[in-house]
């Protein structure tokens, strides 16, 4: 995949070249520093991919690109403050390197910036383009207000955690799959098919998360394998199992969800029997499955060209491949 790579490095070389802002130091020097570690840049990479469906020179979309992954940062920034994070990306976090109060404001002047890049737009997109992003920003804000909130609540039906996951999660990765189309000047009608398509794989991605958080390879999944059933995170695994758990089972799930000293092996693996005696592993994969292809069905409605359409689909499935 060169041009991924190619993309990649003019993600990278607009990064480096975006001094967001210069006094005072303190505040402008967090968002450097989250933004230049790294990550997969998947969601820039998905609005050039969009955008070469139409067109071969993205070089015009870079600048947008890393605007979504500013805004993309400016929430795990927000977010590490509220799950009292530690670490990012393998780094100290914003908020445990300064404070938390320049975290806060490091934060909000990165999403001004956001604004300040999209304002380049031309004319007859600044609309149409701020209009999406303002819809997609605030769903990331009310999925990220559910989900701290299903954690207060003794119930969450899975309907609710999957309407979560779309707006914490997915609607970013089909916001940049409509951004590029956007810019690129496809029909309404694409738009809408990339930006289904982005949502589909992007609530199959988070539910595959839940799965290998319980069942993965500890070597191959880089941290603690049983993490959401220690936490007592309400994942699709969990609310299944409390959904569909007989009398007995739900008994042993309640005295593990309540109790206040355990051995954590002992309990991912009394949780984990539970579920394997529910088939809630099967019963993930199977809802994982539907949603990754319902996003490659939204996929085969674009339009544009078959090579660069044929990239966005390999990029895609090296994602799914690369998680499981």
């Amino acid at each position: 995949m060169l041009l991924i790579t190619q993309y990649k490095s003019l993600i990278e070389k607009e990064i480096a070249g975006q001094p967001f802002g210069h006094s005072p130091e303190s505040l402008y020097e967090p968002i450097r520093y989250l933004m230049a570690l790294g990550g997969k840049r998947m969601r820039p990479l998905l609005v050039l991919l969009a955008y070469s469906l139409y067109k071969k020179n993205v070089k015009a979309a870079v600048p947008y690109a890393v605007a979504v992954e500013a805004f993309h940062n400016f929430t795990l920034m927000h977010d590490d403050i509220m799950d009292n994070a530690p670490l990012r990306r393998g780094n100290v976090t914003v908020h445990e390197k300064w404070n938390v109060n320049t975290a806060i404001l490091s934060g909000d002047v990165m999403l001004v910036k956001v604004y300040d890049l999209f304002l380049n737009l031309k004319p007859e997109q600044l609309k149409p383009g701020l209009k999406a992003f303002n819809k997609c920003a605030a769903e990331v804000c009310e999925g990220q207000q559910w989900d701290m909130e299903f954690e207060m609540r003794p119930t969450v039906h899975v309907d609710e955690y999957i309407n979560m996951i779309r707006l914490k999660t997915a609607v970013l990765l089909g916001f940049s799959l409509e951004l590029g189309a956007m810019l690129a000047g496809a029909s309404a009608a694409d738009c809408r098919a990339l930006r289904n398509f982005g949502v589909n794989i992007g609530i199959g991605f988070q539910l595959m998360d839940d799965l290998l958080d319980a069942y993965a390879d500890p070597k191959k999944f880089g941290k603690q394998v049983g993490g959401d059933i220690i936490a007592n995170k309400k994942t699709f695994l969990l609310i299944t199992a409390l959904e569909q758990a007989k009398p007995a089972q739900r008994k042993q799930l309640t005295f593990w969800l309540e109790a206040k000293k355990f051995n954590k092996k002992q309990k991912v693996e009394a949780v984990k029997a539970i579920y394997n005696e529910l088939n809630i592993p099967a019963q993930t994969e199977a809802q994982i499955n539907h949603y990754f292809k319902a996003g490659f069905r939204n996929l085969e409605k674009v339009s544009g060209d078959i090579k660069a359409k044929q990239l966005l689909k390999d990029f895609a499935e090296e994602l799914i491949a690369r998680q499981s």
